[in-house]
C-alpha cells in the first residue's frame, strides 16, 4: 500500500502539536514539518517570558470564545472538540506537570519552555517525524483532481497527499497562500502598548494599579484589569486587551487617539464625596504624603500635583475646585496616546486566511481539498493569557483527526 505523505509547513506550536497528532492517530502515515529556521519552536521559547503559557484556565467553550476579537465565532464549535482540559490531559499524560496560577494563566511547573519543547521533540522523535530545518517554502501547486500539492524549498520538493499550513503571522507566507487562490485579510499588529508622553506617567515605570477602567475616546471599546506604566506609556492586561479587541480600530487611527483612564473604579460623583470625607478625616495630613483608594503611592503624588495642589498642603487647605480637580484626575483621567510599542517579542497580527474560506469543523480550506490551516496563519487572535496558544492546538489537533 502507497503510504500517505502529510507535509506540515511550518515548525511552531501548531506545527509540532499537529505533526504528533497526526502520527500518533495514524502510524502508517509518513509525516514532514518543513521549517524555514534552523530551529523550531522559537515562540513556545520565549512566550509567558521564557515559562510557556500554554492555556488559561477557562473551561466553558463559550466563555472562552470570548478571548478572541477575531475567531469567537468560528472556535465555538472547535472547542467542543478540543479545549482547555483536552490540552492540559495532552500534556500531563506525557509527563509534563501543570499549574494553574491565580490570574488563570496555566504553566509548567517547571517554569520553563523548554519543559514544553523538549516534550514536542521527544514524540516526534519517538514517532519518527520528519524535521526539515532550514527549508524556506517558495511556491506550493495544487495537483491535479485534488490529488494532493506540491511544495517547493530552496532546496528541495515535496509531494503531499495533504497539507498543513501553520506559519503563523508570515506575511510572506500570506503572499504564498493569495497566489493559490485564497483571500488574506490584510495584518495589522495586535498586543501592543500605548506609547504616551504625559507628565502624570514620567519617571514612574513600572508601577501598577490592579484594576482600572480603561476607555477609547470616540469609540466602542473599553475595558477593566491591571495597568503598568511603562518608560514609554502604558502597558499590562488592561492595555492589551484594548489593543486586542481595537486592532483595526486603532490602526484606522494610525495610533493617535485620547485615552480615558479610571484609576480608582469610582463614578465621579462617588468619588468627589470620599475625598470630602478625606478631607475631614486626614485634615492635618498633607495630601500627597498619604494615598488614597488603593492608588500606588507615586501615581497618587502625580495625580495630586495635576489637580494644582501643592507639596506642602493639607486636607484641610483644600478648595471646592481643588477636590474637584482631584476627583477628576482619579475617575476620568485623558491621556494622547501617539503611537504603540510591540509587547515584548510575542508578536500577534490580526489579520491572516479569511475565515469564510475555511471549514472549521475539520480546520480545511473551503477551496482546495486536503489543505488545512492551524494557528494564527488564520485571522484568529486573541488577547494575551494563553489564548492564542489554545487557538494553536485545537486547530492542529482536529486538523490532524481530519487528516
Amino acid at each position: 500500500m502507497k503510504q500517505e505523505q502529510i507535509v506540515i509547513i511550518g515548525g511552531g506550536a501548531a506545527g509540532f502539536f499537529a505533526a504528533i497528532n497526526v502520527a500518533l492517530l495514524n502510524p502508517h502515515y509518513q509525516v514532514t514539518i518543513l521549517e524555514k529556521g534552523k530551529t523550531g519552536l522559537q515562540k513556545v521559547k520565549i512566550s509567558g517570558g521564557g515559562r510557556c503559557n500554554i492555556t488559561h484556565a477557562n473551561f466553558e467553550p463559550v466563555s472562552l470564545t470570548e478571548n478572541y476579537p477575531r475567531g469567537e465565532k468560528e472556535l465555538l464549535g472547535p472547542f467542543h472538540q478540543f479545549m482547555t482540559g483536552d490540552t492540559m490531559a495532552w500534556f500531563e499524560e506525557r509527563g509534563v506537570a501543570l499549574k494553574i496560577e491565580e490570574d488563570g494563566r496555566i504553566f509548567p511547573v517547571s517554569n520553563s519552555s523548554q519543559t514544553i519543547i523538549d516534550c514536542f521533540l521527544k514524540e516526534a522523535e519517538a514517532l519518527k517525524i520528519n524535521v526539515q530545518y532550514s527549508q524556506n517554502v517558495t511556491n506550493i501547486e495544487a495537483l491535479n483532481d485534488c490529488k494532493g500539492f506540491e511544495v517547493t524549498t530552496k532546496n528541495a520538493t515535496y509531494t503531499a497527499n495533504k497539507l498543513l499550513i501553520a506559519t503563523g503571522s508570515s506575511v510572506k507566507f500570506w503572499k504564498l497562500l493569495e497566489n493559490l487562490g485564497h483571500t488574506v485579510i490584510q495584518p495589522v499588529p495586535s498586543l501592543f502598548t500605548f506609547n504616551i508622553q504625559d507628565d502624570r506617567i514620567a519617571d514612574i515605570p513600572g508601577v501598577v494599579v490592579q484594576n482600572v477602567h480603561a476607555v477609547v475616546a470616540n469609540a466602542n471599546l473599553h475595558t477593566e484589569g491591571p495597568l503598568l506604566i511603562t518608560h514609554v506609556g502604558l502597558s499590562g492586561p488592561a492595555i492589551l486587551k484594548l489593543s486586542a479587541f481595537g486592532a483595526l480600530e486603532l490602526a484606522a487611527s494610525a495610533y493617535n487617539f485620547d485615552l480615558e483612564i479610571n484609576f480608582v473604579k469610582q463614578s465621579y460623583e462617588e468619588c468627589l464625596n470620599n475625598l470630602k470625607e478625606l478631607k475631614q478625616q486626614l485634615a492635618k495630613k498633607t495630601v500627597v504624603k498619604m494615598a488614597q483608594m488603593e492608588v500606588p503611592k507615586r501615581l497618587w503624588r502625580k495625580l495630586v500635583l495635576a489637580a494644582n495642589i501643592l507639596e506642602t498642603d493639607k486636607w484641610a487647605d483644600l478648595n471646592k475646585g481643588q477636590l474637584e480637580k482631584l476627583a477628576s484626575q482619579l475617575t476620568k483621567s485623558v491621556f494622547q496616546v501617539t503611537g504603540k510599542s510591540t509587547f515584548k517579542d510575542e508578536f500577534v497580527t490580526a489579520g491572516g486566511v479569511d475565515l469564510k474560506e475555511v471549514n472549521f469543523r475539520r480546520f480545511e480550506s473551503r477551496l482546495f481539498k486536503n489543505l488545512f490551516f492551524a494557528g494564527e496563519v488564520l485571522n484568529i487572535d486573541a488577547i494575551t493569557g494563553g489564548y492564542n496558544f489554545q487557538n494553536a492546538w485545537t486547530g492542529a489537533y482536529i486538523a490532524a483527526k481530519s487528516m
